[in-house]
């Protein structure tokens, strides 16, 4: 049901994984989109379908968020009531080799798009974050008020985000939810749209390479972690459930306040069991390479999502793990070479 409030919401990098699935969403509740998306890591056939078999579909515009006085006038000719802002680059391991990519898109990139908001009066921001904002958790599962101590530039990059929009909406009025969130698999149900990152870091999407023989094995980094399998513990929602979660988000913010939740399942799943179930959706063998542990890899990262299920009464509808690899390779197997870098 489309807020009285909302009417149109522009999603940028609706492009993406996760942005692509927010645009089905916010369409399939009834409102207008706008996608705003330079392609750098997105793919503009994700627009397409999702919006297929809908009533109404996605107006997109490609270009960048850092061009403020683009997204000013887009903000205004196109009405924009609220905003969903997913683009960003995500990579951890790039971050630390490249932290100037990190800081001048995620981090001054989302500084001019708040300023364009600002500029055409647009009230309402719902930003993904991330669980790295918090770095080695003081304890798990994770609640939202657990200090933030990213431990690299990704991390520190979202949290430079979260204090300048805690400090617009002190300073502007600007009302705001900001989600964190950990471990995003699965697809949508329908093999319309789903992940396709090149290259590719996830686990799941990395299993399946081995399922489908692209790959030959799946490393375990480390086996001696204090937890029942001895491999690490990691924190699984599946798309579809994160982006119900977003749509909650927005039509809950009201004047220049904001909230901020974390979304995760509260249990989390090994790496083995995690292993085990996409061998049992996909009915392949894979082959594990057992490694060393990595450097500040914790044993357990799980997330408390007791205050959106509290404030929002959001609850999880996928929450089981085979579910989630199910999905993914139901759109492994359906995805388009089209979703191959760079046709797109």
């Amino acid at each position: 049901m489309v807020s009285r409030q909302i009417k149109n919401v522009l999603v940028t990098g609706g492009a993406g994984y996760i942005g692509s699935h927010a645009v089905r969403r916010l369409l399939r509740a009834g409102y207008a989109v706008t996608v705003l998306d330079d392609l750098s890591s997105g793919y503009r056939i994700a627009v397409e379908r999702s919006s297929a078999g809908l009533f109404q579909h996605a107006r997109f515009v490609e270009g960048s968020i850092s061009d403020r006085a683009v997204t000013v006038r887009l903000l205004r000719e196109s009405g924009i009531d609220a905003v969903m802002h997913f683009a960003a680059f995500i990579e951890v391991g790039e971050s630390v080799t490249d932290p100037a990519k990190y800081y001048e898109n995620n981090f001054a990139g989302a500084l001019q798009l708040m300023q364009a908001m600002n500029e055409a009066e647009v009230k309402k921001l719902v930003f993904s974050s991330t669980a790295a904002v918090y770095g080695n958790p003081l304890s798990t599962p994770i609640s939202e008020e657990q200090p933030r101590m990213p431990i690299n530039p990704y991390g520190r990059s979202k949290l430079m985000v979260e204090l300048a929009i805690e400090d617009f909406a002190a300073a502007y009025g600007l009302g705001y939810a900001i989600l964190r969130y950990f471990n995003v698999a699965g697809a949508n149900p329908e093999g319309l749209i789903g992940e396709a990152h090149e290259p590719e870091s996830h686990l799941i999407p990395r299993i399946l390479d081995v399922a489908c023989g692209k790959v030959d094995t799946i490393g375990i980094f480390g086996t001696d972690y204090p937890t029942p399998d001895g491999t690490c513990i990691r924190d699984y929602i599946h798309v579809e459930d994160l982006v119900d979660a977003h749509l909650l988000a927005m039509e809950a913010i009201h004047g220049g306040a904001g909230k901020v939740f974390n979304i995760g399942s509260e249990s989390g799943f090994s790496v083995r069991e995690v292993i085990e179930a996409c061998a049992k959706v996909t009915g392949k063998s894979i082959p594990v390479l057992e490694k060393p542990r990595r450097l500040g890899d914790p044993a357990i990262l799980v997330a408390s999502s007791a205050k959106i299920r509290n404030e929002l009464g959001w609850q999880r509808q996928r929450p089981d793990l085979e579910t989630i690899a199910a999905d993914a390779w139901a759109w492994y197997q359906r995805r388009s070479d089209l979703f191959t870098k760079r046709v797109a």
